[in-house]
C-alpha cells in the first residue's frame, strides 16, 4: 500500500511502465485512479502541467496549426482536424468555431491540463490534456505530423505552471444525473413543448418543471418523441451514408461538446465499436453501451429540429445527431424522412 503521494507516484510510474501501450483509459480504469493521475505521476518525466482555463489555453492552440482535437465520453469518442482559430471567450460558456473544429467550452470544468510529450516511433508524440476537477478527460488535442511543432516549445513555456511536483489531488467523480421525470406536470411539458421557438429554449424548460432531458422524453409521447430500437443506430448511419447527407454529430461531457457537420464516408464496424473513419473526421462509438435511443422533434422559428439522441445506461447522454442547419433552415426534409423510418423499440406504439 502506499504510504504517500510519492509513493502513489512511484507505483503509478512503475506500472505504466510494465503496461506501456496500454490505452491510458484503460489503464486507469485497471488501476482505479483518475486518468489525470496518470499524467500527473509523469510531471517532471514526460509531461509538463500547464494552465487549464480556456481563456489562457485556447487562444494559444493556433500557433500548432492543424491538430486533432478530442472529446469523449465512456462510450464515445469524437476526433476532428483542424486549427483552433475563432475562439470566443464567455464566463460560463465559450466556443470555437470555424469550418473545422466547432467546440463548446464550459470553462469551470477545466481544471486540470498537462503537455505531453513522448518519443514515438516516428519521433515525438505531443498532446495537452484536460481534466475537470475529478481528473477525468475533458477535452484533449494531438499534435499531426503536418502541425507546427516547432511551435510547440513556445506554446508551453507561455502555459507552463509553477508548480511541476508530481502527484495531484482530485475531487470526488460526481455521478452522472439520473433521468427526472414529473409524471404530473405532463400536460405542462407538452403545452411548454409545443411553443418553443429554439432547441436551446429546451433545457430551461425541464430545468423549470424539475426534470431533466431523458426524464422528458421518457413521459412526453408522440409528436414530441419516439423510442428507438438502440440497433437504429447503425441503421441511421448506414442510411446517411448512402444518402449522401450532412449532419451534424455532438459528443460532449460536462467541461467541452464537439460538433461534426457534414457528411459520413466510411463507416467500419470492429466488435462492439461502430467508427466513422473520414479525412477530418472521426467517430468511435461503443454500441453495446447505448441503453435507450430516441427520435426527438423541437419547433424552432425556422422549422422542426429532428435528431437522434443515444443514452448510456445510467442515463447521461452520449450523442446528439441532426440534420445539418443550412440557409437558416433547422428543419431538412431528408433526414426527418430518415428518422421516421427508423424502426421503433419492440412494442412501442
Amino acid at each position: 500500500m502506499a504510504d504517500g503521494p510519492m509513493d502513489e507516484v512511484a507505483r503509478l510510474r512503475a506500472v505504466m511502465e510494465e503496461h506501456e501501450g496500454k490505452r491510458p483509459r484503460d489503464l486507469a480504469d485497471m488501476l482505479d485512479v483518475p486518468e489525470a493521475a496518470l499524467l500527473a505521476a509523469r510531471v517532471g518525466q514526460d509531461a509538463t502541467r500547464i494552465a487549464a482555463h480556456p481563456d489562457m489555453l485556447i487562444p494559444r492552440l493556433d500557433a500548432l496549426g492543424e491538430v486533432m482535437a478530442l472529446t469523449r465520453v465512456d462510450a464515445c469518442v469524437h476526433e476532428k482536424v483542424g486549427t483552433y482559430n475563432n475562439y470566443q471567450s464567455g464566463p460560463h460558456a465559450a466556443m470555437v468555431l470555424n469550418g473545422a473544429i466547432d467546440l463548446r467550452i464550459f470553462p469551470r470544468h477545466w481544471v486540470h491540463a498537462y503537455a505531453v510529450e513522448a518519443e514515438g516511433a516516428t519521433g515525438p508524440k505531443r498532446s495537452i490534456q484536460i481534466f475537470d476537477a475529478a481528473g477525468d478527460a475533458v477535452h484533449k488535442v494531438h499534435l499531426r505530423t503536418g502541425s507546427d511543432h516547432a511551435a510547440w516549445d513556445g506554446v508551453i513555456a507561455s502555459l507552463r505552471s509553477d508548480d511541476q511536483a508530481p502527484g495531484q489531488e482530485f475531487a470526488p467523480r460526481e455521478p452522472a444525473e439520473p433521468p427526472k421525470s414529473v409524471p404530473e406536470k405532463l400536460d405542462i411539458l407538452r403545452i411548454e413543448w409545443a411553443k418553443l421557438t429554439d432547441t436551446h429554449q429546451f433545457l430551461r424548460l425541464c430545468a423549470k418543471l424539475k426534470m431533466n432531458r431523458l426524464g422528458a422524453y421518457r413521459i412526453a409521447g408522440a409528436p414530441f418523441v419516439r423510442q428507438l430500437d438502440p440497433a437504429a443506430v447503425d441503421t441511421a448511419l448506414e442510411a446517411v451514408r448512402d444518402a449522401g447527407l450532412e449532419v451534424m454529430i455532438f459528443v460532449g461531457n460536462r467541461g467541452c461538446i464537439q460538433i461534426h457537420g457534414g457528411p459520413i464516408g466510411t463507416l467500419k464496424a470492429t466488435g462492439p465499436w461502430q467508427n466513422v473513419l473520414d479525412p477530418g473526421f472521426n467517430l468511435h462509438l461503443r454500441r453495446d453501451r447505448v441503453a435507450e435511443l430516441w427520435s426527438v422533434e423541437k419547433p424552432t422559428q425556422r422549422g422542426p429540429a429532428v435528431s437522434i439522441e443515444g443514452f448510456a445506461a445510467d442515463g447521461s447522454i452520449i450523442f446528439q445527431i441532426f440534420g445539418l442547419n443550412k440557409e437558416g433552415q433547422d428543419s431538412r426534409p431528408a433526414w426527418n424522412a430518415l428518422v421516421a423510418n427508423l424502426p421503433g423499440l419492440a412494442g412501442e406504439v
